[in-house]
């Protein structure tokens, strides 16, 4: 039975005219056809906001490089957006993204990787880990500071945040996960409980895995299931946030635990009556701005520290 707050819950009604794509039939055009009913919500101003591109492992990535104040070098935080591996973009997230380099006074680079399933694993990972390679190693010419660095990433895109930061820890202070997918296998007690979720149904999360795997065995691969690595001991500290009624939520919650169980430490907060995808609801939905809020305060907290992680 959901659970939604009064908001959430509103909006859920408000949708069910238009109700999640039936997967035995859907194909990926059908899908991405269907997302053109749900424009980008609008999002606040900035010091300044660029396009540019940067290079890739097959071709020049775009990214989107949002600054919330000019002249002073701020620490960076590279972000992946959610969408199931197939979908959405620099567009789709632009809102949250403003949000965050407001909040947290830090240069967000938004990073559009290449999709599913045009592109299959490991493309999405490979793109994410070269875009954090490349950031790194030019922050001083968006100026950014090199010393002080994030990722942060939603639903697939919090799959990739995670990947990226099991891959170059080193680089990173701090990794922000909203309600990420971590474990291709789909057998998790949410998942049964809220598999007719408000915004993201049990079988479409299947065929979202289904896309962006070009074999199944593929799924045991900790750049696609990064609960499923063998290390965990020395990663950036992650703030992860879940969301109560989302099939996604115990496989969040299960990452947060074997980090934790690795003596990393882990900021973890379940949002009470909200949907997966909840925090882009910027406007619609007060959570979202709380879990903004709280997400670019742990943010901060991050870059004001004076360590960072270093695989001992």
């Amino acid at each position: 039975m959901m659970r939604l707050d009064p908001q959430a819950q509103a909006l859920a009604d408000a949708l069910a005219h238009a109700p999640l794509p039936d997967p035995a039939t859907l194909t990926i055009a059908g899908y991405r056809a269907f997302l053109t009913a749900f424009p980008p919500l609008p999002g606040e101003p900035l010091a300044s906001v660029q396009d540019r591109t940067l290079p890739g492992p097959d071709g020049a990535v775009k990214i989107r490089i949002y600054r919330p104040k000019p002249g002073e070098r701020l620490p960076l935080t590279v972000f992946f957006h959610g969408g199931g591996f197939v979908s959405c973009g620099l567009d789709s997230h632009d809102n949250l993204c403003r949000r965050l380099a407001n909040q947290a006074s830090t240069v967000v680079v938004s990073v559009d990787y290449r999709l599913a399933p045009e592109h299959r694993f490991p493309a999405a990972a490979d793109d994410a880990c070269a875009a954090l390679r490349w950031l790194a190693a030019h922050a001083g010419e968006i100026d950014a500071d090199a010393a002080r660095i994030a990722v942060a990433g939603d639903s697939a895109g919090g799959n990739l945040a995670a990947v990226v930061a099991q891959q170059m820890p080193a680089l990173l202070r701090h990794q922000l996960l909203f309600y990420p997918v971590t474990d291709s296998a789909c057998d998790t007690a949410s998942f049964g409980e809220f598999a007719s979720g408000a915004m993201l149904r049990a079988d479409l999360m299947r065929w979202f895995w289904m896309q962006y795997l070009a074999r199944a065995e593929d799924g045991r691969d900790p750049r696609a299931s990064p609960l499923r690595a063998q290390r965990l001991q020395g990663l950036p500290s992650p703030t992860i946030i879940t969301a109560e009624c989302d099939p996604l939520r115990d496989e969040g919650e299960a990452y947060a635990s074997a980090l934790s169980n690795a003596g990393v430490p882990v900021n973890l907060r379940r949002w009470a009556g909200q949907f997966h995808g909840f925090a882009s609801l910027l406007g619609p939905l007060d959570a979202a701005g709380q879990a903004l809020a709280f997400a670019a305060e742990s943010l901060r907290k991050a870059f004001d520290s004076h360590t960072r992680s270093v695989i001992p």
